[in-house]
């Protein structure tokens, strides 16, 4: 049975002195039995996130994630972080996030060079794919994000990384800070379509085992037409990962198809706070 995941993606908001009762709070609201939490602050935050999740009851077991890695282990990058830096500090890591593939023009093989030095280096991975507006309305979004599936996974070797827990987030640019919306329908059929590219790369059960989940501006709001769909695991939260009360909501329903789906195996822990 696959994970149901709920991830906050900071972005470049935070600093590490109102970060960490941030994600407190927001651990605290959000105890769900059969929801796999994952926060990813930027990186001068990661530690005090850290820190404040170990030192909350309801935080222990909530992942923290980096928003990016480098695609080398060390060098003359200025500004950069390795996957290897991240020990200690950060258990999962987002790559290829839309943003990043626009202001910092990378790409699907960037972003699967990116893949393997997380995998290398046992950082669980979030890879993000999906397609521009003018590619959906052409047609060939369903295209466009194969080729990027294809790209990212060719950097990497399949079966380690289907033992590192790979995620996939499906992310349509054109529903994301737009006004315009993407449907469940849209997501499902996006997602049945990855699913079908691992099984032709000889993925090890990846049809059927790997979480995808969905990140077009997702608020409580709409994440229930989401989770609707049996191929969505989840959600990439942006903006709303900020909001205690649209987080609450948004893990709430996500606890309601973990368990739905047979992941609640003993009785919800008291919500803390």
């Amino acid at each position: 049975m696959r994970d149901v995941i709920v991830a906050a993606n900071w972005k470049m908001h935070t600093t590490p002195a109102d970060a960490g009762e941030l994600a407190a709070t927001i651990a605290g609201r959000t105890v769900a039995t059969g929801v796999t939490r994952v926060i990813c602050p930027p990186f001068v935050a990661l530690a005090a996130v850290r820190d404040a999740l170990r030192a909350s009851q309801a935080g222990v077991d909530v992942g923290v994630g980096a928003q990016t890695i480098h695609h080398e282990l060390a060098g003359a990058y200025t500004g950069e972080i390795s996957a290897p830096m991240l020990a200690g500090l950060a258990t999962w890591v987002i790559v290829g996030h839309s943003e990043r593939r626009r202001d910092a023009a990378e790409t699907d093989a960037l972003i699967g060079r990116k893949l393997a030095r997380a995998i290398d280096a046992g950082l669980r991975p979030i890879l993000c794919v999906g397609e521009q507006l003018a590619e959906r309305e052409a047609g060939t979004a369903i295209p466009i994000v194969d080729a990027q599936v294809r790209a990212a996974l060719a950097e990497v070797d399949l079966a380690a990384t289907a033992a590192g827990g790979l995620v996939i987030a499906y992310e349509p640019v054109w529903a994301i800070g737009t006004g315009r919306t993407a449907t469940g329908a849209d997501a499902s059929a996006m997602a049945d379509a990855i699913r079908a590219t691992l099984a032709a790369l000889g993925w090890p059960d990846g049809a059927a085992r790997l979480p995808i989940l969905y990140g077009g501006s997702v608020t409580s709001a709409s994440i229930a037409e989401f989770l609707a769909e049996p191929a969505i695991d989840g959600a990439l939260v942006g903006g709303a990962s900020l909001k205690p009360d649209e987080m609450a909501g948004i893990v709430a329903r996500a606890g309601i198809t973990a368990e739905a789906r047979g992941l609640v195996t003993t009785a919800p822990r008291e919500r803390a706070g």
